[in-house]
């Protein structure tokens, strides 16, 4: 007996973030990206009879194929979910990856499918920041992406965090959905986190806010028009700061990912 997998042929969304030799990743891959990853999350718990609970969402657990499409991988510590509406959540020792385990679970060994949320949460500011999840010597509450996101989106300073390769490339108006997104999912208590179609349906809303930013600033540039850069929003607020500069358009024509584009594998739904 064989197992047989998809060739993926671009590796992990890690190796195209941070400590590698490959080219940064543009912004428009990276949020296309996490939405191929949310489809498949998503598709996890809400496809079967009964949700499936990842339990070990990471970037090195997001896999990349020759056209950048996004599968979930590594089903090793997964678990069946709440089995009827008088179970909220399946009792089970904490596993996963240090620094991006939902506390909630870790305190409570109760796991649900906002475990994963949370965890999903941390990879999305892993994608913004261009950084590890946990460096050990950091100091403070800067070691744990997680509580040194959630600590500069609270002092207004989450521009400053941001991965310099992405300078000048997101738009306020993306730029304030995806960070409003990725907060909501690393709130403390898990039933006050998203669920994960609602985290489909926001980092969509993001790409088309960014795409209608780019299309404008295609037809100022065909027009002949000056377009003055704009500074991306803080903290849910209105007011704009003084983090990413001006807006780079792109020409990237991205097709809408599929059920089947993120899970490729499940070509016949039926039993084999």
């Amino acid at each position: 007996m064989i197992l047989v997998y998809d060739y993926m042929a671009h590796g992990t969304l890690r190796e195209h973030l941070y400590n590698s030799d490959n080219t940064p990743l543009n912004w428009k891959q990276r949020l296309q990206i996490c939405i191929g990853a949310a489809k498949g999350l998503c598709y996890l718990h809400t496809s079967g009879n009964h949700p499936i609970i990842h339990r070990d969402i990471k970037s090195t657990n997001i896999l990349l194929d020759e056209k950048w499409v996004a599968k979930v991988s590594d089903f090793g510590l997964s678990k069946v979910g709440p089995t009827g509406d008088s179970h909220t959540h399946v009792s089970t020792a904490v596993k996963g990856s240090f620094g991006y385990v939902d506390p909630e679970y870790y305190k409570r060994q109760q796991l649900t499918d906002k475990s994963d949320v949370y965890s999903f949460g941390v990879v999305l500011f892993e994608v913004l920041c261009g950084r590890p999840v946990i460096i050990p010597s950091f100091s403070g509450e800067q070691v744990n992406l997680a509580e040194w996101a959630n600590f500069c989106y609270r002092e207004g300073r989450i521009q400053e965090i941001v991965d310099p390769n992405l300078e000048g490339q997101i738009v306020p108006e993306c730029w304030s959905k995806f960070v409003e997104t990725a907060v909501m999912c690393l709130r403390e208590k898990g039933v006050n986190r998203p669920a994960m179609n609602h985290v489909v349906w926001s980092l969509e809303q993001a790409m088309q806010l960014q795409e209608a930013v780019d299309y404008r600033v295609d037809d100022a540039v065909d027009g002949g028009e000056s377009f003055v850069g704009m500074n991306p929003p803080i903290s849910g607020s209105s007011e704009a700061s003084s983090g990413l500069k001006g807006i780079t358009s792109s020409t990237d024509s991205e097709e809408k990912l599929k059920w089947a584009e993120v899970f490729s594998e499940i070509k016949n739904p039926v039993g084999r």
